[in-house]
């Protein structure tokens, strides 16, 4: 199961976080920079999974941005790997080539897209045009 979902750029910055587990304020924050510091401080040639306190980290790094998720001991490291890149293919098709500004200015939008992936931290859909399909009608309503 997927506890966490963090979009993070190069400086340390959050540009999305999405918990799946109850997870209090404050230790959000601490929980972050931590993981965060953990997965900057990491070459390029070392794994992207990474054992963490009580559940793994699995990261991707994207030109400047880095996607960390936060799994249990039972997930599939090598799905969640797979999972990352799926999401940011769809967020590739959506938006033709996804910036750090395209997330940043349609923060709505992203999280449609990852609801559309993730529901209580369960993988439910992988399909590019299914998880598409709900944005673009409410694109084609705005435009009405």
């Amino acid at each position: 199961m997927i506890k966490f979902f963090l979009m993070v750029n190069k400086q340390g910055q959050t540009r999305l976080s999405r918990y799946y587990e109850h997870v209090e304020i404050n230790k959000r924050a601490i929980l972050e920079a931590d993981v965060i510091k953990t997965c900057l401080s990491r070459s390029k040639e070392q794994c992207s999974f990474i054992e963490y306190k009580d559940f793994k980290l699995i990261y991707r790094q994207y030109a400047a941005l880095f996607i960390v998720v936060g799994i249990n001991e039972t997930e599939n490291e090598m799905a969640v790997y797979e999972f990352i890149h799926n999401f940011v293919e769809v967020l590739d098709m959506y938006f033709s080539r996804v910036s750090e500004l395209d997330i940043m200015f349609n923060l709505d939008k992203v999280h449609i897209i990852l609801d559309e992936m993730v529901l209580n931290g369960c993988i439910v859909e992988t399909n590019k045009a299914r998880i598409l399909a709900p944005l673009l009608i409410l694109d084609k309503m705005a435009e009405s």
